[in-house]
């Protein structure tokens, strides 16, 4: 399991996809330190694999090089995803490698200072993020650049591909969801959306490339006849926890199960039924519900609820239409492993 901690919602940035809606300051209800530890420790037992601690900006908690040392003391993998802010001075970086971090996540929205900027609300930003970029990339670290695509980028992705050539090792590109500032006018529509996945299963990158909130990239690469990475999805070897404990899905689909502050992290993962239910194919709404791709798709759960209140209705930004032949050969015996690619055409 992957497990996300919000630890912070406060950030100065005014991204406008801000999933988080953060705000200036830290707000006073934070999980403190110890109970930071204690859902660590939680999460190690029930054997989470990855722990990606996330903000806002984490570098805005004076512990959280504390809390990176916590979580790669139990063995978990350490993902750390900061903001690239006036925090990030010189020896940030260093001392999240030194507590341990794995992975360092940085975002990049755009292929030129005029889109980037116009995403994270502030200009030279695009100019910072590459020092930042060159920054981790001096220390050797593990880097994975994170991009929301939305109709303000997606003519730009094959030049941000280009610019990624060579210097990460991984790609994630987050399809824009409507959730706290995002607007559904900039979401993609289902035929955008399944243009731009067409180009990444078709590609080739130096790099990985995986997908968020878009589960129909597995769909694809099965209909083209390519191996398929096993994915987590929205409560299905996924879980997030807020700044103030609450436990959800996704940070994109914020349906509040329950609160780490009253029971254990567990708890609510394994046994509640929105958990429940969101691994189970068989409530899947909709064409979802029927199709052939149920099993390695299932569509987002998050863009589902955000469209309708019903986190397993059907996926509204898909555009396939199923033949509703579940046992279809063409999704079985497949080869399981990531999807590694080297190409930057343009999307039709």
């Amino acid at each position: 399991m992957t497990l996300a901690w919000e630890v912070t919602r406060a950030c100065p940035l005014r991204c406008v996809h801000c999933r988080a809606d953060a705000q200036h300051h830290r707000d006073t209800r934070e999980l403190s330190t110890e109970e930071g530890a204690t859902l660590v420790d939680e999460a190690a037992a029930m054997g989470t694999r990855v722990f990606v601690l996330t903000g806002g900006d984490p570098l805005a908690r004076p512990d959280i090089f504390d809390l990176v040392a916590h979580v790669a003391s139990t063995g978990m993998y350490v993902g750390f995803s900061p903001s690239v802010t006036g925090r990030l001075r010189s020896g940030a970086l260093e001392r999240a490698v030194a507590a341990g971090t794995g992975t360092i996540h940085l975002s990049l929205d755009g292929a030129t200072p005029a889109t980037h900027d116009a995403f994270r609300g502030v200009e030279g930003h695009f100019e910072r993020t590459w020092r930042a970029i060159d920054a981790v990339c001096a220390l050797g670290a593990r880097l994975q650049i994170a991009t929301t695509v939305s109709r303000r980028n997606i003519t730009e992705l094959p030049a941000i591909a280009r610019l990624l050539d060579g210097r990460v090792a991984s790609w994630t590109l987050f399809f824009l969801v409507t959730t706290g500032r995002a607007q559904a006018a900039d979401m993609l529509t289902a035929d955008q959306e399944e243009l731009a996945l067409h180009w990444l299963a078709s590609g080739e990158f130096s790099f990985t490339v995986r997908t968020v909130e878009a589960p129909q990239y597995r769909r694809v690469r099965a209909q083209l006849n390519l191996p398929v990475a096993p994915g987590v999805t929205d409560g299905n070897g996924f879980c997030f926890v807020s700044h103030v404990g609450e436990v959800q899905p996704s940070g994109f689909l914020p349906l509040t199960v329950g609160n780490v502050r009253d029971r254990p992290l567990r708890h609510w993962y394994q046994d509640h039924p929105v958990f429940r239910a969101l691994r189970d194919p068989a409530q899947r709404g909709g064409k979802c519900g029927r199709c052939e791709f149920l099993e390695i798709c299932g569509g987002s759960r998050a863009r589902a609820w955000a469209a309708t209140g019903d986190p397993l209705a059907a996926d509204p930004t898909c555009a396939y239409e199923p033949r509703g032949d579940r046992s279809d050969p063409v999704i079985t015996g497949r080869g399981m492993q990531a999807s590694t690619h080297r190409s930057h055409q343009s999307p039709p």
